[in-house]
């Protein structure tokens, strides 16, 4: 008899990383997570400074990966010991699994956690959906979306990065995480998108995978309204020592659930032919609504 527990997802699709899924000892739960094992700090364009502990998706510079402790290159602990993480404002623990992945209708399964108990909003179809911020980014046709209780990302065009071939990069990506979990401090929104758009230029493009940024251009600094909150977008275009030069975007409004938290949505697209347009990102923006719903359990047995 399987004991209660974290094991391999039976019904992991092979799409994005490998999960475990809980069992509570008669039957398979909703509940989803990385192996704390093999969450390891990856280079990403469009990359994130993560709090340490926090899993949070990040649309990187190769594809959609999970991000975990940034203070070294693997998480420590074990799958039946995960580490304990920083709370968000309302007090919730940090700690998160992925939720499930949006194919190109952006569908996707809910569920995921640290624990057993903690639970995420329901996927949309169109939409990946970030339980912590209580927002839903819409998927593109032909994009790839991943939906998270902390975090969640949009991506198309993969391939692989100039600086280190071994890493993914796409060439366009959005994703979201509350400001708290990337470190910005600010209390407002236009504050917050200033201090956020250097780190996420070196983040998307900086010194690993294309050599650093040698220059860059302010495109836009500007209030904004994003899921029916007053919020602000720094964007810039950069220029690459190595590789494609690329458009970064850092946009913060309050949260459409919790007034008190700002969330940060990070953008990132090369500047090729075979990156989408940049009106492609203003339509991603203008699509970001309040997120709908709450997770279930599956009610499948083993």
């Amino acid at each position: 008899m399987t004991p209660p527990g974290w094991h391999p997802d039976p019904g992991h699709s092979g799409i994005g990383p490998a999960q475990e899924r809980w069992w509570d000892g008669a039957r398979w739960t909703d509940q989803l997570r990385i192996p704390p094992a093999t969450v390891r700090r990856r280079r990403m364009r469009i990359g994130a400074g993560i709090a340490a502990g926090i899993v949070v998706l990040a649309a990187v510079g190769g594809g959609a990966y999970v991000l975990g402790d940034r203070s070294g290159d693997s998480a420590g602990g074990s799958a039946s010991a995960p580490s304990q993480s920083p709370r968000l404002p309302d007090g919730r623990n940090g700690e998160g699994g992925q939720g499930g992945n949006g194919g190109q209708d952006g569908g996707g399964g809910g569920g995921g956690g640290g624990n057993p108990d903690q639970q995420m909003p329901q996927t949309e179809d169109g939409y990946a959906t970030d339980a912590a911020s209580g927002i839903s980014i819409p998927v593109p046709d032909g994009w790839k979306g991943q939906s998270g209780p902390i975090g969640a990302g949009v991506t198309t065009g993969d391939y692989a990065c100039p600086g280190d071939e071994s890493e993914k990069c796409v060439r366009g990506g959005v994703f979201s995480a509350p400001a708290q979990a990337l470190k910005v401090e600010a209390t407002t929104a236009k504050a917050a998108a200033e201090a956020d758009i250097k780190a996420n230029a070196e983040e998307s493009y900086g010194e690993k995978i294309y050599g650093g940024i040698t220059s860059h251009e302010e495109l836009a600094s500007r209030a904004v309204t994003v899921a029916g909150q007053k919020g602000y977008q720094v964007r810039w275009k950069v220029v690459t020592k190595n590789g494609d030069d690329g458009y970064v975007e850092s946009l913060a409004f309050p949260s459409p659930r919790t007034a008190s938290m700002l969330v940060v949505v990070r953008s990132g697209f090369d500047i090729n032919s075979e990156a989408p347009k940049l009106s492609v990102l203003d339509e991603i923006t203008r699509g970001i609504k309040k997120a709908d719903g709450a997770g279930t359990g599956t009610g499948e047995t083993a």
